[in-house]
């Protein structure tokens, strides 16, 4: 059993060693409010800490490597994973403090075919307990996080217990107490687990990668679109709007020739209007593996000027650590590409 994975609840109800309630609390807190390991935990008696940590271990992490941009501060943290995977976090500066970018699972099933993420297909998902200790140890980096974004390798609505289980920890006012408003999920559009999520009453941005004006080129850059029609997905995102009250942000990568045309534009434009989303133009981070390659800035901004004239809220992504192959799955490509090149 995984202690750090356990709510609140779930957590006092447990028979601990016969400890008492408030031993439980200080746990608890000790997690969530602090995130730290068993042997920092004080207030607990150092016989119990010692038991905790043989009977209940946290998951293994281990930082292979940090990567600091030289552009602009951002950190690209390397993690190795128990079972010998590797995963990705990226720390990002901004004018208000730290937002910390967050993977959901090993790899991804879901294929886009622009993303380095798919490249090697889905490995497994991460548990809860993995993402919070990927998030604690992070955090000790720079003292302090302000917003997390769930938008590293993986699709988080594929994992949804897990990912549901993370986000109701993370927030909790016993102990971590980050708002769910500093949280976004980004999802390529699972339209049962939107609805889904869109009755949890958990105020968090949700944020769809749709990368594509209609389901034609959609669909040959993102395999969900066989699934889940452009259509249907803006139907459910409708629906988590009207719910929780929360503007919903729509994620467009600039692919050139694929997706950054006047008329892509034009037709993404009228598809959007009057739905008060916010979109937000990503101009590619070609991936060494992948044919694609960025949108040249004069077209990425005609883009940008499209969508204004039509009354749409959007904007263009910063962007950050390129030099340390900023997008998700590319430095984890890569290191392992290096690793094996050295080994032969």
């Amino acid at each position: 059993m995984d202690l750090l994975g356990l709510d609140y609840d779930s957590l006092l109800e447990m028979d601990l060693y016969g400890e008492a309630a408030f031993r439980k609390k200080q746990l608890f807190q000790w997690f969530h409010e602090k995130g730290v390991d068993y042997d920092q935990m004080h207030s607990l008696p150092k016989a119990l800490r010692q038991r905790l940590a043989e009977d209940y271990p946290l998951p293994a992490l281990t930082l292979e490597k940090v990567f600091t941009s030289q552009l602009d501060d951002t950190q690209k943290l390397l993690y190795l994973l128990a079972d010998g995977s590797l995963i990705e976090v990226v720390l990002m500066k901004y004018s208000y403090g730290w937002t910390i970018c967050l993977p959901s699972q090993v790899g991804c099933a879901m294929g886009c075919n622009f993303c380095a993420s798919t490249l090697g297909g889905l490995v497994r998902n991460l548990t809860r307990s993995e993402m919070l200790r990927l998030y604690y140890l992070s955090r000790k980096r720079v003292g302090e996080i302000q917003r997390v974004v769930l938008m590293g390798s993986g699709e988080p609505l594929d994992n949804y217990d897990e990912v549901l289980g993370f986000i109701k920890l993370l927030t909790d006012p016993r102990g971590r107490n980050l708002s769910a408003r500093h949280i976004t999920l980004s999802t390529c559009g699972l339209v049962p687990e939107i609805q889904r999520l869109s009755k949890e009453n958990i105020p968090l941005t949700l944020a769809l990668s749709l990368h594509a004006p209609n389901d034609d080129i959609r669909t040959r850059i993102m395999p969900i679109a066989q699934r889940y029609p452009i259509e249907d997905v803006l139907e459910a995102l409708k629906e988590y709007r009207e719910r929780t009250g929360r503007r919903v942000s729509i994620e467009y990568t600039l692919i050139s020739g694929t997706n950054d045309h006047v008329e892509h534009a034009r037709e993404l434009a009228e598809r959007l209007r009057g739905m008060d989303f916010h979109v937000n133009l990503i101009p590619l981070n070609p991936v060494e593996e992948r044919k694609h390659e960025t949108s040249i800035p004069e077209d990425v901004h005609r883009f940008k000027k499209v969508l204004e004239d039509y009354g749409i809220n959007v904007t263009i992504r910063r962007e950050l650590g390129s030099d340390i192959s900023g997008s998700c799955g590319q430095l984890r490509n890569r290191y392992k590409s290096l690793e094996k090149r050295s080994v032969e």
